[in-house]
């Protein structure tokens, strides 16, 4: 039966989450029930494309990646593939009308991975992070919004700028793996190999901006989406205040992170503001 595949195909999405990222499995984890399997859905994707051109050293990168873009494709038009990964989201995408153009552009950002070492240009900048990030919340705003056209235009802009603070964050922790493992440099017009406090401070407000941005708009979620994602945002908040208290010459020795105990006091003082509609 093909619901039992299906089933499976969510449940190894779930498993993927969970592995993968305990950030954002326990934001999941509070998303209503009716949407918490296509966030899954949606975050498998994402993941499996981006592990493919970070992760598999010593293997043919792009033949795996070109592989899995195809697959991607005759997931999208048959409704069903063998990966089930692809075949959980293309439930998904299919079930909320996810735009291709979203999809398209994320796959482009991976593609850039590959090659790509140096993002000189604000254009550049710009392009890849919408793909990578922006395009993400878009996909996730329409599980959020449920069909309601008028809400996700609504909400487009704020989606899109959470995620871009969210990846910026990223690139900010991820400082030294990016650079001398990967040897990627995403912010343009800074030099990483001499990273000073003006040019951190640069990155921060930038990312603050988005974050201010992103947060009016959870601020108008639908109820089923509202808390989860504010939890998100806390948490990476926190690993932003982090950042800001980091030198900046340690960033790039070592990798900042939020630790559990600290992620359960985040969750509780989110419940609170989020019951007492502080937020």
């Amino acid at each position: 039966m093909k619901s039992l595949f299906d089933d499976v195909s969510i449940r190894c999405s779930k498993i993927v989450t969970n592995t993968y990222s305990t950030s954002f499995s326990l934001a999941t984890k509070l998303l209503y029930k009716s949407i918490r399997s296509h966030i899954y859905n949606i975050y498998g994707f994402v993941r499996f494309a981006d592990e493919i051109v970070d992760s598999f050293h010593g293997y043919d990168k792009e033949f795996l990646f070109n592989r899995f873009s195809d697959d991607l494709e005759l997931a999208l038009k048959n409704r069903i593939s063998l990966n089930p990964i692809l075949n959980a989201f293309q439930h998904t995408f299919h079930k909320f009308n996810i735009d291709k153009s979203l999809v398209d552009a994320f796959m482009t950002s991976m593609r850039m991975d590959l090659h790509k070492k140096d993002y000189l240009t604000q254009e550049d900048f710009k392009t890849y992070i919408y793909g990578s990030a922006d395009v993400v919340g878009l996909m996730c705003l329409k599980v959020f919004v449920k069909g309601d056209m008028k809400k996700y235009n609504e909400l487009k802009e704020t989606a899109m700028a959470l995620g871009s603070a969210f990846q910026k964050v990223n690139f900010l922790r991820d400082l030294k793996a990016d650079y001398d493992v990967l040897e990627r440099s995403y912010f343009p017009s800074i030099d990483l190999k001499n990273l000073d406090e003006n040019s951190k401070q640069e990155i921060i407000d930038d990312i603050e901006s988005d974050f201010a941005l992103g947060l009016s708009g959870i601020k108008k979620l639908p109820i089923e989406a509202k808390f989860g994602v504010f939890m998100a945002y806390r948490y990476y908040s926190q690993l932003l205040k982090k950042l800001k208290k980091t030198p900046a010459l340690k960033i790039k020795e070592t990798r900042i992170r939020v630790s559990n105990p600290k992620k359960i006091e985040l969750l509780m003082r989110s419940y609170v503001k989020y019951q007492l509609k502080l937020m």
